[in-house]
């Protein structure tokens, strides 16, 4: 899985409040942009500039540049919507979606962003970098998500009203919540009022 500097992505609820979610891979990061049927009212990616704006808030250090087409931003929404079935179906016990897992399949068949090494001793992408490199990467992460140590640890939020995807790669292994800060907490003040009126 795609490592990172940063832990998790700034998201915001539906009232406005701010708040980290950290799925565990760079795959599931996609899967906050959007997706298939119901999720579809959450869509952001429309323009190229759309794309390479989760590409800076993603886990992929540096930022890579990436000259991105219209075409590829189709291609992302593809992707992601047959990484989400996958996903999904994969949390459910049910088997991979043929189709979705082609799609998932030919994406990491195709050139991938190459690291290397910078004259100054960081890490940089080696160019000229498109949006297909980029998806390129995102597949295999997937494809190594779904095969790997963690694929028994794919989960989806506890909270009954969130639908995020996370990965839980925690020594114990006991992650309920897509964030403590949000799900989590809003959990323990629920039980916390239950308590109290039954005291009451």
């Amino acid at each position: 899985m795609a490592s990172s500097a940063t832990k998790g992505m700034t998201l915001r609820s539906h009232t406005g409040v701010a708040y980290q979610f950290d799925p565990g891979a760079l795959c599931l990061e996609l899967l906050t942009t959007g997706g298939p049927g119901p999720y579809r009212r959450y869509e952001v990616l429309h323009e190229p500039a759309d794309l390479a704006a989760w590409t800076s808030r993603s886990r992929l250090t540096p930022t890579p540049a990436l000259e991105i087409s219209q075409a590829e931003v189709v291609d992302a929404r593809r992707l992601r919507d047959a990484l989400f079935r996958v996903v999904l179906a994969h949390t459910r016990g049910e088997p991979h979606p043929p189709a979705d897992r082609q799609t998932i399949n030919e994406a990491a068949a195709r050139s991938a962003l190459a690291p290397a090494i910078a004259p100054s001793g960081k890490r940089q992408w080696t160019g000229p970098l498109s949006g297909t490199h980029l998806l390129a990467t995102v597949a295999r992460d997937a494809v190594e998500l779904l095969t790997g140590p963690f694929t028994d640890r794919i989960r989806t939020c506890a909270a009954e009203d969130c639908h995020l995807i996370y990965v839980d790669t925690s020594r114990p292994g006991r992650r309920r919540w897509c964030s403590m800060e949000h799900c989590g907490n809003r959990h323990k003040v629920r039980a916390l009022r239950t308590r109290q009126s039954e005291e009451e």
